[in-house]
C-alpha cells in the first residue's frame, strides 16, 4: 500500500524572512527536520513540504506561527522552535502569538517581559484575578521572576503599597550557624534569587532605595509572625519547605488589598525526614475553594537552558522507574 503525500507550499514576503525563520546555517530549520519525518525545501520565495497530511498538518501550522512571530519583529531561539514544535504536536501551536502579543512589563534595561509558555501566561492571568494563587512546578519554569515581576508592576501601578518577599530558611546541606555575619548576613544566601529578579526589573540602585523606605521588605519567614499586611504584594519563595504550621500563619497574614503569590517545587523538599511539607498540605487543604489559584507546571514549562528539561524528565522517569 502506498502511503499518501501531501504537498504544501508556504510563499515567504522576502529572502530576509526565511533567514530570520531558518537561522544562522539553517540552525533552527534541522532542528524541525530532526523533529519531523516530512521533507522540506527552502526556496528564495517559498517553503515546500512534502509528507503525510498529518505531518504537513503540523508544520504548515508551525511554520505559520512561526513567520507570524517573525512579521512581529522576534527574535526566535532554540526554545521557541523547541516549544512551538511540542504545540504543534496537539494543534495548540497558534496559541504561541497570544504570548507574545501580551508584554508584562519591562526590566529596568528596557528588555520586554512576555509569558513564554502556555503555562506562564495561565500563571500570569490568575495571578491578575486572584488574591492567592500558587505556583508549583520544577525549576526554570519563572514561578518565582514572574512573581516579582507581577509584583513590581502592582507597585509601580498604585496597586499596592509594598512589596514583601519572603523564604523559609531551611538548609539544603548547609548550617545557618556556620555562616559568617549577623543574622541578615545569613539569610541572604536564601533570599538571593528573589533579590536578583528585583535587580533585574529596578536596578540595584532603586531597589536598595525601596527597601530603605519600606516599599520593599525581603524578610525569612519567620518575620512574618504576628503580622497583619494590607495593600502588599507577598510572596513565598521555595514553599516546599515550609511546615504545615509555618504555611498556615504565612497565609492568615492577608490583609485587605493584598495579594500573596506562593511558589515551590515539591520534589525539592529540604525538610528533615518525617515532616509534612506545608506546600504539599496547603494543596490538599485548599485545592477547592474557588478564590485561591492553583498553577501547575510541567517540563514543558521551563525556560531555561533545552537541557534543564531534559534533566527534569530523566530524573522524573527515574523516580517512576524505582516506583
Amino acid at each position: 500500500m502506498i502511503e499518501q503525500t501531501d504537498l504544501v507550499k508556504i510563499p515567504l514576503q522576502n529572502t530576509a524572512e526565511g533567514m530570520a525563520l531558518f537561522g544562522p546555517q539553517d540552525k533552527l530549520l534541522n532542528l524541525i527536520l530532526q523533529q519531523s519525518k516530512a521533507k522540506v525545501v527552502t526556496r528564495d520565495a517559498e517553503i515546500v513540504i512534502q509528507g503525510t497530511p498529518e505531518e504537513t498538518a503540523q508544520l504548515r501550522q508551525l511554520f505559520h506561527v512561526l513567520l507570524e512571530l517573525v512579521r512581529m519583529g522576534y527574535e526566535l531561539t532554540e526554545r521557541d522552535i523547541h516549544y512551538a514544535m511540542e504545540l504543534a504536536k496537539s494543534g495548540q501551536a497558534e496559541e504561541l502569538l497570544d504570548l507574545y502579543k501580551g508584554d508584562i512589563a519591562t526590566t529596568q534595561k528596557g528588555k520586554v517581559i512576555r509569558a513564554k509558555t502556555i503555562g506562564q501566561n495561565h500563571y500570569v492571568s490568575t495571578i491578575r484575578k486572584k488574591d492567592i494563587v500558587f505556583g508549583i512546578g520544577p525549576a526554570g519554569t519563572g514561578k518565582t521572576y514572574l512573581a516579582v515581576v507581577m509584583a513590581v508592576a502592582a507597585l509601580k501601578e498604585g496597586k499596592v503599597r509594598r512589596i514583601v518577599l519572603t523564604r523559609p530558611a531551611v538548609e539544603a546541606g548547609e548550617s545557618l550557624g556556620f555562616l559568617p555575619g549577623d543574622l541578615q548576613e545569613k539569610v541572604d544566601p536564601y533570599l538571593r534569587p528573589l533579590y536578583d529578579a528585583l535587580y533585574d526589573m529596578l536596578g540595584m540602585e532603586q531597589v536598595a532605595k525601596s527597601m530603605e523606605r519600606g516599599l520593599i521588605e525581603v524578610a525569612p519567614l519567620a518575620y512574618m509572625r504576628g503580622r497583619t499586611l494590607d495593600d502588599s504584594f507577598i510572596i513565598l519563595d521555595e514553599a516546599q519547605n515550609t511546615t504545615p504550621e509555618q504555611m498556615k500563619m504565612f497565609l492568615t497574614r492577608l490583609g485587605f488589598g493584598s495579594k500573596m503569590v506562593i511558589t515551590g517545587d515539591v520534589t525539592q523538599i529540604d525538610l528533615p525526614r518525617g515532616k509534612t511539607s506545608g506546600l504539599i498540605e496547603a494543596e490538599r487543604i485548599l485545592r477547592s475553594v474557588e478564590e485561591i489559584g492553583f498553577i501547575a507546571f510541567s517540563e514543558q514549562d521551563v525556560v531555561r537552558h533545552s537541557l534543564v528539561q531534559k534533566i527534569i524528565v530523566a530524573y522524573n522517569e527515574s523516580t517512576l522507574n524505582k516506583g
